[in-house]
């Protein structure tokens, strides 16, 4: 690896690396003059790809940018291309370079799991690392997405979605049952080989096997006809339906493609959606679109690859991906994703067929998507404008930061921050702030705040001085009138910041919504005329705040009112935890208990037993 710095920049800078460098595949990062990424690329040959940003004309606009702006390079070669696009992905998430096309939302998916940890197995929906032994389905799109799957799964299939102990301790059948969603194999309404039947045709259904299981339930019906069994008879006929209900609720259920992930791009106006349809078992399983940050002028080939490669970084690909454009190096793409998957993966641009058909739907939802989008933006533009000229702020902010605290009495107390952007709201930014001074009189709001925005502001000085990133605010708006302005002004002299405008927003008369008064420091009090636009953006910013604030506090609270002195044990988890509630049936009784009554519970090792049994009579 190699890193220079030059006074100069642009086309003459990166001319001097070529020296340096040779014909091998690798990864090279554009530095600007302070040293910021601007650029990350991957190259089969570093020279040719280096060499071709050294000439001083025929590049487009945002290239043309990027190598003015350009000061320095960094290089590290690589044994294969494969192993420089993974680097390349890798290195793209880590910096965020300005002009790489950047994927903004990258959470996990969730999967239907089939828990096989029981005698009679659990269905549910999970997320996050398949460490629970049982068979996972998936991916889903969306939570909803699996949620109207389990629940019409249940009715067809009455499986339980109770936790392990729940189902120990019931003595009778829950609600459930009653709705005939349940078969209530906890109080043995069904047996063991009949509930297996269930798990087993639950599963034929999720692997794309439905048809034979709709026959199975259809000459189930027809012979409970016939022997007079008309309840059962019934309830069979009600099952079929709810396949058939779940069957057409999932739209498109391809005949030839059971499993692939569908890919489509539309740009217009300098902005991108991209659509992924989830086909699995032949059905599908939801969609979801994504908005990629684009760096300037891209083709669709380039954005594509940007968003294949970063979107698989942290998922498991499927046996094929169709794609609405050809990418820059499917076959190294391919590679890559089989080695991910310890299987081969195809990508493909499917031209006719079936297939076709697939890419033609998932592009038609990108492109309406995408003009959705573009409205929402345009009012947003249009409302941050009207705030801006409202409150004589210097420019439209791009982020505004809405502050509101929590309690009862001063218990529990909780600050929360939700975050505003040029494109709504920005909910990885939110933040909760658990209140710590223990100076603070109970129920001090003024005090709270000021904990709140020393720890924001401390944090934000500590990590961006320069103010070179994006979580500086525009704006700040406080849930509150002149006192919490006051406080909030003193903080923010004490730390340095007195270029971040602030607003109170208070309750105006009879405290009424409509009515409120804004506080400014220094200046009269105001209002905004009760059907002004700009006036309803302001409500709907208080009110995120103070759901977000007020959720924050229950679940702060909610954790409170349930914790236990075993919540202190060193190696007694959740799992554990109800094991010794269970079979004490209290914590005050475990703190009791004498070893060798501790060494029977279920899952509680001798050793384990004993940090028990020494935490809580050390402790005595």
């Amino acid at each position: 690896m190699s890193e220079t710095k030059a006074a100069k920049s642009g086309y003459e800078v990166i001319k001097g690396y070529l020296r340096q460098i040779d014909g091998s595949p690798g990864v090279y990062r554009m530095l600007d003059a302070e040293s910021r990424v601007l650029y990350v690329g991957k190259a089969r040959n570093l020279k040719a790809r280096v060499s071709s940003y050294a000439r001083p004309t025929g590049h487009s606009p945002r290239i043309a940018r990027m190598i003015e702006q350009t000061a320095s390079m960094m290089f590290l070669t690589t044994a294969t291309e494969t192993e420089a696009l993974l680097l390349e992905q890798n290195l793209i998430k880590q910096l965020k370079p300005h002009y790489n096309v950047l994927l903004r939302d990258d959470k996990s998916f969730p999967n239907i799991l089939v828990s096989k940890q029981h005698d009679f197995p659990q269905i549910k929906k999970h997320r996050g690392a398949k460490k629970e032994k049982g068979s996972y389905y998936g991916p889903f799109a969306s939570a909803g997405a699996v949620n109207r799957t389990l629940n019409q799964l249940q009715r067809v299939f009455l499986l339980r979605n109770c936790t392990d102990a729940t189902f120990e301790t019931r003595s009778r059948p829950c609600l459930l049952y009653q709705i005939k969603r349940c078969s209530a194999p906890c109080v043995g309404k069904i047996s063991k080989a009949d509930y297996g039947r269930l798990v087993g045709d639950a599963e034929r259904f999720l692997q794309g096997r439905s048809t034979k299981v709709q026959e199975q339930l259809a000459k189930e019906m027809q012979a409970a006809s016939e022997e007079m069994e008309f309840e059962r008879a019934a309830a069979l006929r009600d099952r079929i339906r709810a396949m058939t209900s779940l069957q057409s609720a999932q739209g498109i259920n391809p005949r030839s493609t059971p499993e692939a992930d569908v890919i489509a791009l539309h740009m217009e106006g300098g902005q991108a959606c991209v659509q992924v349809f989830f086909i699995r078992a032949g059905q599908n399983w939801g969609n979801r679109d994504y908005y990629p940050r684009l760096g300037g002028a891209e083709s669709p080939a380039e954005v594509l690859q940007a968003f294949v490669g970063q979107f698989y970084s942290t998922k498991e690909p499927p046996r094929l991906v169709l794609l609405s454009d050809d990418i820059e190096d499917r076959e190294v793409m391919e590679d890559l994703l089989g080695e991910t998957a310890k299987r081969k993966v195809e990508i493909i641009v499917p031209q006719r067929g079936e297939k076709a058909e697939l890419i033609s739907g998932a592009l038609r939802n990108a492109r309406e998507s995408l003009a959705r989008k573009m409205s929402e933006s345009a009012t947003q533009t249009k409302l941050l404008k009207g705030l801006a000229e409202a409150f004589d702020l210097a420019a439209p902010p791009q982020r505004i930061e809405i502050y509101d605290n929590s309690h009862i009495q001063g218990a529990h107390a909780v600050g929360g921050m939700v975050v505003m952007g040029a494109e709504g709201w920005v909910k990885s930014q939110y933040r909760k702030f658990n209140i710590k001074g223990e100076e603070l009189t109970p129920g001090d709001d003024f005090g709270m705040m000021k904990e709140v925005l020393s720890r924001r502001f401390k944090r934000l000085l500590k990590e961006d001085p320069d103010r070179q990133g994006e979580t500086w605010p525009d704006l700040l708006l406080i849930d509150g009138g002149a006192g919490q302005i006051s406080a909030v002004g003193e903080i923010m002299a004490e730390l340095g910041v007195e270029d971040v405008p602030f607003i109170g927003v208070a309750k105006g008369v009879d405290r009424d919504a409509g009515k409120e008064e804004f506080y400014r420091p220094g200046q009269r009090v105001m209002a905004l005329r009760h059907n002004d636009p700009v006036l309803y953006f302001i409500q709907r910013m208080r009110d995120e705040a103070h759901r977000f604030a007020i959720g924050t506090h229950r679940a702060k609270r909610s954790k409170s009112t349930f914790a236990t002195p075993l919540d202190e044990v060193p190696g007694v988890g959740a799992t554990r935890k109800r094991a010794l509630l269970a079979h004490f049936g209290s914590a005050k009784a475990v703190a009791r208990a004498n070893l060798a009554d501790l060494k029977v519970v279920s899952g509680i090792s001798e050793g384990l037993a004993q940090t028990i049994y020494d935490y809580f009579h050390e402790k005595g």
